[in-house]
């Protein structure tokens, strides 16, 4: 199994872009009926009902192509075959003393379960160095998704992180923060 994590350009965009209803439809599942995380009446997993389509979506992702060496789309392939994403933050775009945010990670239900996440994490934690920040539902829907990360993480930085929960710009949020310095 040949595994990549691959920073993309905008010529791929279109990629993740496909990948991103999935990821959308995945969270949803970790928050139940909870405004911000339904589908608008346009069947469209946004908060406006001004998405009206897919494409409507899709324009909107396209800040992360727009600003290179700020925001990073990284596509993850396993055999060459796209299998997920991670689209990584940097300031402004984060919380104040963080130098990279793990503003969404997500890998297809084929793939799961079999390292790929993990592996795909850590290539691309080794990729930048300093202070991390990411989050994660806290709730019990959610536990799959804290034991990744609670796991992920600790394994990456052999234990050297913080875990809290509390109060964060996207809502509460379980927090792992580390340095890889």
């Amino acid at each position: 199994m040949k595994i990549e994590v691959k920073l993309t350009n905008k010529e791929e965009a279109y990629i993740i872009k496909n990948l991103y209803p999935l990821y959308l439809h995945d969270l949803s599942g970790h928050y139940g009926l909870v405004p911000g995380h339904l589908p608008n009446i346009h069947g469209i997993f946004e908060d406006s009902n001004d998405y009206v389509t897919l494409q409507d979506q899709y324009d909107v992702q396209n800040i992360w192509w727009d600003k290179p060496g700020t925001l990073y789309p990284f596509l993850v392939t396993v055999d060459n075959i796209p299998a997920g994403f991670e689209l990584i933050a940097t300031p402004p775009h984060c919380a104040q003393g963080v130098d990279y945010f793990v503003n969404d990670f997500f890998l297809l239900q084929p793939f799961r379960g079999n390292g790929i996440a993990e592996y795909a994490a850590g290539q691309v934690f080794e990729k930048f160095k300093g202070s991390w920040q990411l989050f994660t539902n806290p709730s019990e829907k959610n536990i799959a998704g804290q034991k990744f990360w609670r796991k992920t993480v600790s394994n990456y930085t052999k234990g050297q992180y913080e875990e809290k929960v509390g109060t964060t710009f996207d809502g509460y949020k379980m927090i792992f923060s580390f340095h890889n310095v």
